[in-house]
């Protein structure tokens, strides 16, 4: 039914009014909008002031789009005040200006050239002196699209300028969001900043721990329905937070692809990273993913609950091909590492239920689905497990030599004096090229001045570039060294990764993700394992032997000592 002010009521009684208007009027503060100007009470009581001056106009109705952006017209009191054009309810549109109407350029136009005409809509911007009845020549003036387009430039500037902020603030390591992700909350002294929600830290520790030990994503998902563990939507739910997710409609559970999100997320390694979607432009309000290129990584910012080190692991067996059953849990300790030696393709793993025992084994996938395409390479699961053990303790033992080896070799050659002296050597070379570019630089004014004849300044120009290219030369000669010798002290990465594992007795998935590259399976049973390290490890190699006197005393040492022991 419609709507009619006291004023209406008795104009309409007299039979004067001739006009059914519509007073439209929009505010949004996050387009840059006053509110004490533009308030929703000021622009009403200016709209039904001209009204009340114009005897002619009824009000119909009052349409109101209260925080809705001028650059969208699909607002919800908009697409109401045209239900009632079509309906031929309102004949006439009454707005504060254009601005209030919109700030699309191309949308305003549309309506205000084609639909608004098309229905024979009388339209009214009162501040902006535009009425399309009383003063046609106001609506076809170049003023109309001109300030339609400011206002769509006012948009975008503003736009711009808010998009740029955030980014800034993004940089800065400052969390811009209304949530934060499962495992964090906002500080509540600084709402830019994330802490530890400890409970739900426990929850994300727990399924990176799963995942290290073998569990597969569908079966951490099962441990923890198990459990009772809410899922991060219904999380946040009971909380008390107004938080929307797809996942919502599925209720408390967990799902493969919520636990792959926490398993790939750097949040949980200190790392903030944002802008992983953006609206399509201020016109178009759509949201769309942005490649990893453009997100914004701030490093280090807010405390960690995973380490880089397990966070590594598990992207790295998440890279790998580890499909299973969905009925099982757990993965093999093999899954992803084991390759056909021929045809390249993984392994299968298969099991035979037996009354007296069950036996797994592994065969080529190939030769599985076409048996024409590759051979069997078939090898049992324990014998693999019990061979790739026994060479990785033997590799560990080998580290372990290595280690003291180079220690010893070390502590012989005076390795920590010969990097000094590599120091001074390189800063003095330095120096002598600094001095070289000094002199450099002032034989010219010389030369320019009458000190220097043409022939001493091409002359002297050429000794000092020489200088200078030498000093540089053997400076990086120097820093090489250096480097080198860096790299074959006692920290080689080979010795260090195979050290940590040192004593272990039980293959496990986190063994091999650090140790192992891959396994390759011949046909007859041999195994070839491609280990990780492998540069490190000929450095190591490279080093023995380039010391080989120092370590022919070591060794020499090492004998007499065990004989006398």
């Amino acid at each position: 039914m419609a709507r009619k002010s006291k004023y209406l009521e008795n104009n309409t009684a007299s039979g004067s009014a001739t006009f059914s208007a519509g007073l439209y009027i929009r505010l949004s503060r996050e387009d840059g909008d006053r509110a004490e100007s533009e308030s929703v009470a000021s622009q009403r009581a200016l709209l039904e002031r001209f009204v009340a001056e114009h005897p002619s106009i009824q009000i119909y109705d009052r349409y109101i789009d209260d925080g809705w952006s001028g650059t969208d017209f699909d607002r919800p009191s908009f697409s109401r005040m045209l239900d009632d054009i079509r309906a031929k309810k309102v004949n006439c549109v009454i707005v504060k200006d254009l601005s209030r109407f919109g700030r699309n350029y191309v949308e305003a136009g549309k309506y205000l050239e084609i639909v608004f005409p098309l229905f024979k809509i009388r339209f009214i911007a009162v501040n902006d002196g535009i009425d399309s009845i009383e003063n046609p020549a106001s609506m076809n003036t170049v003023m109309v699209p001109f300030k339609n387009i400011m206002n769509d430039e006012y948009c975008r500037d503003i736009s711009m300028k808010v998009r740029s902020s955030l980014d800034i603030r993004r940089k800065n390591g400052m969390f811009i969001g209304s949530f934060a992700a499962y495992g964090y909350q906002k500080d509540p002294d600084d709402h830019h900043k994330l802490v530890i929600d400890e409970e739900a830290a426990e929850t994300v520790r727990f399924i990176y721990e799963k995942f290290l030990a073998g569990y597969s994503i569908l079966g951490i998902s099962r441990l923890l329905n198990e459990k009772g563990v809410p899922n991060p939507s219904e999380y946040k739910r009971q909380r008390g937070f107004a938080y929307r997710h797809s996942q919502a409609a599925r209720g408390a559970l967990w799902v493969d692809s919520t636990v792959r999100r926490i398993l790939t997320n750097e949040l949980y390694i200190g790392n903030l990273v944002q802008k992983r979607n953006e609206v399509v432009s201020y016109k178009v309000h759509t949201a769309k993913a942005v490649e990893r290129s453009g997100w914004i990584v701030a490093e280090g910012a807010h405390e960690a609950i995973i380490s880089k080190e397990d966070f590594g692991r598990v992207q790295e067996l998440l890279r790998r091909d580890t499909r299973t059953s969905p009925r099982e849990s757990r993965l093999s300790v093999f899954a992803g590492f084991l390759r056909c030696a021929d045809c390249g393709r993984a392994m299968q793993r298969r099991r035979v239920v037996q009354p007296y025992k069950t036996y797994e084994y592994y065969a080529c996938s190939t030769y599985r689905k076409a048996h024409a395409g590759c051979t069997k390479h078939m090898i049992r699961a324990d014998a693999l497990e019990k061979a790739v053990l026994v060479f990785l303790n033997k590799y560990i033992a080998l580290a372990v030599d290595f280690d003291r080896l180079m220690k010893a070799i070390d502590e012989r050659k005076g390795e920590e004096r010969q990097s000094e002296r590599l120091a001074a050597n390189i800063s003095a070379q330095r120096r002598a090229a600094e001095e070289g570019e000094r002199m450099l630089l002032e034989l010219y004014p010389d030369y320019k001045n009458g000190l220097l004849s043409r022939g001493q300044y091409l002359a002297l120009k050429e000794k000092y570039e020489n200088q200078i290219e030498r000093a540089n030369r053997a400076a990086q000669e120097l820093e090489t060294e250096r480097e080198r010798l860096s790299k074959q002290d006692g920290a080689n990465g080979f010795i260090a990764a195979f050290k940590r594992n040192q004593g272990f007795e039980t293959l496990t998935r986190e063994i091999l993700t650090e140790l192992v590259e891959e396994i390759e399976i011949c046909e007859g049973g041999a195994i070839e394992i491609k280990m990780k390290c492998r540069d490190e490890f000929l450095l190591a190699m490279e080093y023995l032997k380039q010391h080989e006197d120092a370590l022919r005393d070591v060794l020499e040492k090492d004998k007499t000592t065990s004989e006398t022991a």
